[in-house]
């Protein structure tokens, strides 16, 4: 595949074009099997990049910093001919390498002017690249209230149009294509009607030849609006550290991704300051002051006053000795950062502050993909771009698959670990980028008070006490009733239901949620005895088993079982093949079954061998659609040469999609041999056969797990 790219550029600093160079990124990545990035103008020669790294730092790039920046602003004042000609010699190594090339241009942070526009024209044009011009729909004359961080006056139509009137201009005298124009932070309010009037310069431009479509003419150019989001464009507590100088006093680092959406100058007496403290604010102290310190900390522990992002104390004073020892018995995470600057300079510094989207931040990264989800048709700019989805499935564009299917309807997922940090991170994504709804286990008042101190939004989730007492109550009569034959009696069931595995699992059963994921904290026997006893199988499965969707590099495989049934039976084997064949097909795979033995055909004798021999048999005459071919060794199955030789003719060997291990100690273990040699991602384990979707987490599982695992059980509540 010729590789293709787009240049990402502004008409001035500041326009959040990170936030489109991220969504372009990511778009492409699910359409692409190689897509790569590059910095043309490297931002600061002092510090690493943090755009750039950010962008590397996607699951889709697998390209090193240092081949990916092109020149420095040093280098194109010296020289600007001889820092094109290094651009283009350096992004055409990169190049060369990807089907896709996402290009990000300066940033306006040497000399902010027209020209620097040109130049990054001139240096679309030199690259064949199309440009997707940033227009920054809010002005640089202050802040919208003076207490507000990173907000500024919003941008009427009739001032975007001109703005991209100019910047058209630039773009003609430095010879380049026109792609696509973003209008960013734009005022939501008025979205269609900026639309409207970039639009109509755009028309004007290109009806005076004053730029070229990159496609030809003015309906293949796409303009879009993106809102202004208050997180992305406030700056973290990190930020505000280095703003002012800072460095950190107390607290937990953790919590320096935190936005801080507003500044307090707590230049009052306690009884004064404590009103005015705002949700999300940083808060200015003296560091004389330091009843207000310790007033303010209480306050922000008590649940009875907005919970603050961190504090600045300014000054440079020491902290006596028993403020200090006070600091550490109250054991706060509340960053608390201290500045040798005055008060006045504290709170310009930080006013002045802007926020920045890095990997670090999961709030902004989740909020910036899913505004540009939600602002940008990507099959549209898919299209344009001329990218056709690949034949190949890379495992981040399965993943993004899932995530597609788990949106197109969305189902009620219930998380039982709302104690689990991951969880919760996992939470705010699946929210943020509208996968499913959410039920939260947990003490509501810990739950939301800890995804706060996280920096992590989960307002949309529904968060319930598992000794909520009207649930209790309805969920211990329906316990009982189900094991009734057991002997369990209503008390009984009213104290094993407050369990939370037993209560989501209740939740799922009632019909107050389709699915339940857990096992993050919970051993795999924890999440699923209450399957087993309420949930129950479908019918026509006498077993519960489980897959793992193994996202090779240019496929996805089924692996079965590899977590459930130590040493099945051939009747169990026989299941285990049949569901997991039903399993693939929901997610798009072409089941072609495998029953794996140490023998291929015929050739071999033993227990084992006629296990899997019998199971193929039952398999057979219980679902004569299915292609199965067994038994049959891993590589005949899974290799074409091999299978020539030692099954010539057969319509699974070579082709195998569904995999199904004689016994657990052999699925485990070639699981994970194969994630950890072949670099695959091990999706999973996936239950299958019960009534309704009940999914288990492993303990090491990280946040983008869970996020897939909560993906695929909305998945199979859709089936239902």
């Amino acid at each position: 595949m010729v590789a293709r790219s787009i240049y990402i550029t502004s008409a001035e600093g500041h326009s959040g074009k990170s936030t489109v160079a991220l969504g372009v990124l990511d778009a492409l990545s699910h359409a692409a099997a190689r897509v790569g990035v590059f910095r043309a103008i490297a931002r600061s020669t002092v510090e690493p990049d943090y755009v750039l790294e950010m962008l590397l730092d996607h699951d889709g790039v697998d390209l090193p910093y240092a081949e990916c920046i092109g020149v420095t602003y040093d280098d194109v004042r010296r020289d600007p001919d001889a820092a094109l000609a290094t651009i283009v010699e350096r992004y055409k190594s990169v190049e060369a390498r990807c089907d896709a090339v996402v290009i990000v241009g300066s940033d306006y942070t040497d000399v902010g002017s027209p020209a620097e526009l040109a130049y990054n024209a001139r240096i679309a044009a030199n690259l064949g690249a199309p440009v997707l011009l940033v227009l920054g729909g809010r002005s640089a004359e202050g802040q919208t209230q003076p207490e507000q961080l990173g907000s500024s006056r919003a941008r009427t139509p009739a001032q975007m149009g001109q703005i991209a009137d100019l910047a058209l201009a630039e773009l003609e005298h430095g010879r380049a294509q026109l792609f696509a124009v973003v209008a960013n932070r734009a005022d939501p309010d008025r979205a269609d009607e900026t639309i409207a009037a970039v639009r109509a310069s755009v028309h004007s431009a290109l009806a005076r030849a004053a730029v070229v479509a990159a496609a030809g003419s003015e309906a293949t150019v796409p303009v879009w609006a993106i809102p202004e989001d208050r997180y992305l464009v406030a700056p973290s507590m990190r930020g505000i550290m280095r703003s002012v100088d800072g460095r950190l006093l107390s607290g937990d680092p953790d919590r320096l991704t935190r936005e801080a959406l507003a500044v307090v100058v707590a230049g009052m007496s306690m009884v004064n300051v404590l009103p005015r403290l705002l949700e999300g604010a940083v808060v200015v102290i003296p560091a004389d002051r330091s009843e207000v310190l310790l007033a303010t900390l209480l306050a922000n522990a008590s649940g009875t006053f907005p919970s603050i992002s961190g504090i600045v104390l300014n000054g440079g004073f020491e902290l006596p000795e028993p403020v200090t020892r006070l600091l550490d018995g109250l054991g706060s995470n509340v960053p608390i950062i201290t500045t040798d600057l005055g008060t006045y300079e504290t709170a310009v510094r930080i006013m002045s502050a802007r926020g920045r989207l890095a990997a670090d931040s999961q709030r902004r990264y989740d909020t910036a993909l899913a505004l540009f989800e939600q602002s940008v048709d990507t099959d549209e700019l898919l299209q344009a771009f001329g990218v056709a989805r690949a034949t190949v499935v890379t495992p981040l564009m399965f993943e993004f698959q899932l995530i597609e299917r788990a949106r197109a309807e969305r189902k009620k997922i219930v998380l039982p670990e709302g104690d689990d940090d991951r969880v919760l991170r996992a939470a705010a994504t699946v929210l943020k980028r509208g996968i499913a709804d959410l039920v939260i286990l947990g003490e509501p008042f810990e739950v939301r008070a800890r995804a706060i101190e996280l920096g992590l939004d989960i307002q949309a989730a529904e968060v319930l006490s598992s000794h909520d007492a009207v649930h209790v109550h309805r969920f211990a009569d329906e316990y009982a009733r189900l094991r009734a034959h057991k002997g369990i009696t209503l008390a009984q069931a009213a104290d094993t239901v407050t369990d939370v595995s037993y209560f989501g699992t209740l939740m799922v059963h009632l019909g107050l949620a389709d699915g339940m994921v857990s096992g993050a904290a919970h051993t795999t026997a924890h999440t699923i005895r209450p399957a087993f006893e309420i949930i129950k199988t479908k019918p026509g499965v006498s077993v519960v088993s489980s897959v793992f969707l193994m996202a090779l590099a240019d496929r996805v495989l089924v692996y079965g079982d590899c977590a459930v049934i130590p040493d099945p039976t051939s009747e169990q084997l026989a299941d285990i093949a049949v569901s997991s064949a039903a399993t693939a097909a929901q997610f798009g795979i072409e089941p072609r079954i495998a029953m794996l033995s140490y023998s291929t055909g015929e050739s071999g004798s033993g227990a084992d061998v006629e296990k899997v021999r019998d199971a193929t048999t039952l398999v057979r005459s219980r679902a004569p659609e299915l292609l199965v071919e067994g038994p049959i060794q891993y590589d005949a199955a899974a290799d074409v040469a091999v299978a020539a030789a030692k099954m010539p003719g057969s319509a699974v060997a070579g082709r195998a999609t569904v995999f199904v291990f004689p016994d657990l100690n052999t699925g485990n273990n070639t699981y994970k041999a194969v994630q950890r040699s072949a670099g695959a991602v091990a999706i999973g384990p996936v239950l299958q056969g019960l009534n309704k979707p009940i999914n288990d987490l492993s303990r090491g599982a990280l946040v983008d797990d869970i996020v897939n695992t909560i993906a695929i059980t909305a998945i199979q509540a859709q089936e239902q």
